[in-house]
């Protein structure tokens, strides 16, 4: 491993090949004789970080940085995202811009041709069902994926338990919808804050999506969906059950805690980012 000594350009690691995050709470992030450390409180011994392998720093609730750790890791290449618990919120995370651009030059040129951008739909439709399609164009796509998802969510309800009756509810009165559709309205909240730190991560372009196409997060949306019947339907359902069974917590709560545990487990961020490299290849 790198030590984390300031100042060493030529021993900087390429994005492409980091793939490290940390996540940081109630702890400062500072510079102390050349080192970026952590200090968690006045008695504690400093932890250097070993920014030269990091791709993105967390910073959670109660965390503070200095000017010269910010400016520092801009200088080597090292994001700084502020983010909820666990990174179940994305509030902001400024762009780097001497990063690698692999990834987005790919991305741009998979994104530029009809052809090539039903390819790589094509991919993420194989990700999640297990079968690349012989659909021809990008509506057709979205079609039998919408079909395929249908049927997920009535397996996913009948085993968890709950009455599931199809997937609506009014943006303008969420709290309106029964509490299946709030749950997942929850967990799609949180883990696209999750998704969007990957994205940040790998300097990928939000904006262009291969299914997605009208948000200026279409490729976060489109990412999120790979992770629906692994991850944010189950999560989601299994929360609601939990709710229809008594228990003291609000959905809100249920359904962020249930992404955060599940992040830290999985090393869910880490999993988005292969996942992005595997798409764009």
């Amino acid at each position: 491993m790198l030590k984390a000594r300031l100042g060493l350009d030529e021993a900087r690691i390429p994005q492409k090949s980091r793939n490290g995050l940390i996540y940081v709470e109630r702890c400062g992030l500072t510079i102390d004789n050349g080192s970026l450390v952590l200090a968690f409180d006045e008695k504690a011994e400093e932890l250097e970080v070993p920014y030269q392998r990091l791709n993105v720093i967390l910073m959670g609730p109660g965390s503070t940085i200095t000017h010269d750790a910010v400016r520092h890791c801009a200088a080597h290449g090292t994001c700084i995202a502020f983010v909820g618990n666990d990174g179940t919120r994305l509030y902001t995370a400024p762009p780097l811009f001497d990063r690698d651009s692999t990834l987005a030059r790919q991305q741009a040129t998979w994104w530029a041709s009809e052809t090539t951008r039903i390819m790589v739909a094509k991919r993420m439709y194989a990700k999640r069902f297990g079968e690349t399609p012989r659909a021809t164009s990008l509506d057709s796509l979205r079609g039998m994926e919408a079909a395929r998802i249908k049927r997920s969510y009535e397996l996913i309800a009948a085993q968890v338990g709950i009455t599931w009756r199809g997937r609506r509810f009014d943006r303008k009165d969420p709290t309106g919808a029964d509490l299946p559709n709030q749950a997942i309205n929850h967990v799609v909240t949180a883990l696209e804050a999750c998704v969007a730190i990957a994205v940040q991560a790998t300097g990928t372009l939000p904006p262009l999506g291969f299914l997605h196409e009208d948000s200026a997060k279409s490729w976060v949306l489109d990412l999120c969906d790979l992770y629906r019947t692994t991850v944010t339907v189950p999560l989601a359902f299994d929360c609601a059950k939990r709710v229809e069974q008594g228990t003291a917590d609000s959905l809100d709560r249920l359904c962020r805690r249930a992404v955060s545990r599940h992040v830290r487990k999985s090393g869910f961020i880490d999993i988005v980012i292969d996942d992005i490299k595997e798409m764009l290849a």
